[in-house]
């Protein structure tokens, strides 16, 4: 009998324990006929606010315009620099580009591939506007020494939160740790939608009020369009499904923690890997568990084991941001983010989700003897 996968990601694990809640709930949006900004979306902003602890949520298209919108709804644009962690998904650069201002790559820190902000204010300059920390693999980045600096530069702090739903740093949710945050609902997120999806979340009233403005083609009113904009608006339905996932993610959260504290265990015991270290005052919401390939292990190696094993592994991210081709023109080499190009060329992800057994948790474990 041959042995069954465990996957990276197990979507269909969840959608069969909301199953019920989440068509009734897509059921009342056809009801309605509310398919654009319909009562799901006011009704999910104002939950998932008060989740994270802020005033404000404003739902858009997408993660990634989610960065984009708040970074224009700050004002930041062509001539500005904007602070990125080398190491990172590349929308979080993207965004800076794509609202005409300049991403300015700093290395992480060795621990955990988080921002370090011992190598922030080597590169602020007369044009730095902002920076964006990112909760890599849903770890809250250093914010309080973030924040000091921003605060003695006098920029925005603009959290990356897409892996981090319900992370929180010294006892305050992600998502209220800046002056705004911006998190993704993509579907693999501990806080997905049936598709793409994002918000920003703030306490500054003026900054959402924009927000509304970006989402929605520029308008505030119909056919009355105030500037050049996209439509990014967060759908309905997602917003209805959010909103039913929402009520569970605490749960979901501390069921990928048990999990994490199972691999935990095993690999403190291990030479040939290395973890990603645990900052004191946090609580991640260990969206991925992640490893790196050391003591002359091969990463390809390590994962075509595991993969012969019936365990899938990936690796977020291969590549550094100044290693991807859209971003060679900075002809940065490796030797100038050394940590980014460390953990690129290292890190490996096991499955992480909250509906992983006990059996195929002791399967992947199992299959780093095999």
């Amino acid at each position: 009998m041959s042995q069954s996968r465990v996957p990276l990601v197990d979507l269909a694990a969840q959608y069969a324990t909301i199953r019920e809640e989440a068509e009734a709930a897509i059921a009342e949006v056809h009801r309605s006929s509310g398919y654009i900004l319909g009562r799901a979306v006011e009704e999910f902003e104002q939950a998932f606010a008060a989740y994270c602890g802020v005033k404000e949520c404003v739902g858009v298209g997408s993660g990634s315009d989610a960065l984009h919108l708040v970074l224009r709804a700050y004002d930041i644009g062509p001539g500005d620099e904007v602070i990125v962690p080398a190491m990172t998904f590349v929308a979080t650069a993207f965004a800076v580009n794509l609202a005409g201002a300049t991403p300015v790559l700093v290395d992480v820190r060795a621990e955990d591939a988080l921002l370090d902000p011992s190598r922030i204010e080597a590169a602020i300059t007369s044009q730095t506007r902002a920076i964006i920390p990112v909760h890599l693999y849903g770890r809250p980045a250093n914010m309080q020494a973030i924040n000091d600096i921003a605060a003695q530069h006098g920029l925005v702090v603009i959290e990356d939160a897409a892996q981090a739903h319900g992370a929180t740093y010294h006892g305050r949710r992600c998502g209220s740790l800046g002056h705004a945050a911006a998190f993704s609902f993509y579907p693999s997120k501990n806080l997905g939608a049936f598709g793409d999806g994002g918000a920003v979340v703030t306490n500054d009233s003026t900054a959402a009020a924009r927000l509304r403005t970006l989402r929605n083609c520029g308008s505030k009113r119909k056919y009355f369009h105030d500037e050049v904009s996209s439509n990014s608006r967060l759908d309905t339905i997602h917003a209805a499904v959010l909103s039913v996932k929402l009520k569970y993610l605490d749960r979901w959260n501390e069921q990928r923690r048990q999990h994490a504290e199972v691999y935990d265990r095993f690999f403190r015991e291990r030479i040939d890997v290395g973890m990603v270290e645990e900052t004191a005052g946090c609580v991640s919401s260990q969206h991925l568990y992640v490893l790196r390939s050391i003591a002359c292990r091969d990463r390809q190696q390590v994962i075509d084991q595991l993969k012969r094993s019936g365990v899938d592994a990936g690796i977020h991210y291969p590549f550094a941001i100044h290693q991807l081709d859209a971003y060679r023109h900075l002809n940065l080499p490796d030797e100038a983010l050394p940590q980014a190009s460390r953990w690129a060329a290292e890190c490996f992800s096991l499955p992480m989700y909250p509906e992983l057994t006990a059996q195929q948790l002791q399967q992947v474990l199992a299959a780093f003897d095999s």
